[in-house]
């Protein structure tokens, strides 16, 4: 192999969102190709000094694999720096198809996603006990098409937790998939813009509302949209049932730090 690139995930916008790893990477690299408006530029505070930082947003992919490659070739770190994390939505898979073609390794250093930072916004889990066990990652077709057995109300009509990306500017489609794969218009649906960003914003509103809403408040890009009943149940996990054993709890267990009473 000729040289490494490190594929490393930023996480959502709030810069101490990278984990310790892609942290140290970044700081040590020599080039750092990154994901242009998406990354929050305050993460590239601590690049070195003397790094070439490079803003992919105003390359090809081929201008981008070029340099990555050739200073890997030479020795140096290279990380290629990109919003969230690189396992959803990256489009990190043509990158590093075109990299190992040119004998280049590559390794990938996981993030922090937008879906985690929109549930923290919303203060929910996605799995709720008795309500749903299953959450769906999905987008709508745009430009990238969505293969036919992936429809939205397919996945609407299972009752799981719906979180589409890149869909922002199609929430009246969604709501219609949805309702049409069987969801009622008073299931509870959200949307976070720009999670754990400065500029935030999240809003609620029911499945038959969402398009409306989202267009009221203007938000047509950089938006997850969450649709479940996720966002209104709140039920008790039986790990923690008195009733509910495991290798760590036998049964007649009590708390050592309860009263007893």
């Amino acid at each position: 192999m000729k040289g490494l690139v490190w594929i490393v995930g930023a996480g959502p916008g709030d810069p101490e969102l990278i984990t310790l790893k892609g942290l140290r990477l970044l700081s040590e690299a020599d080039l750092v190709v990154y994901a242009g408006s998406l990354i929050n530029p305050e993460i590239l505070r601590h690049c070195k000094e003397d790094a070439q930082v490079l803003d992919s947003s105003k390359m090809t992919l081929e201008e981008q694999v070029r340099v990555m490659a050739d200073r890997a070739g030479k020795g140096l770190k290279v990380v290629r720096l990109h919003t969230g994390d690189p396992s959803l939505y990256g489009a990190i898979g043509e990158q590093i198809r075109a990299l190992e073609a040119l004998g280049v390794q590559c390794r990938i250093v996981p993030g922090v996603s937008s879906l985690q930072g929109a549930a923290a916004a919303l203060g929910i889990e996605y799995t709720v006990p008795g309500v749903t066990q299953t959450l769906v990652c999905t987008r709508l077709p745009g430009r990238t098409p969505v293969p036919p057995k992936e429809d939205l109300r397919v996945y609407a009509s299972t009752g799981a937790t719906l979180a589409l990306f890149l869909s922002s500017n199609m929430g009246d489609e969604a709501a219609k998939l949805c309702m049409e794969g069987g969801l009622s218009p008073d299931t509870p649906a959200a949307w976070v813009y720009r999670a754990t960003w400065p500029d935030q914003r999240v809003g609620r509103a029911r499945l038959g509302e969402l398009g409306q809403r989202m267009k009221a408040e203007h938000v047509s890009h950089q938006a997850l949209i969450i649709v479940g009943r996720c966002l209104e149940e709140s039920r008790s996990s039986l790990l923690y049932d008195p009733a509910f054993t495991h290798m760590y709890r036998k049964p007649g267990h009590r708390d050592p730090e309860g009263d007893g009473n």
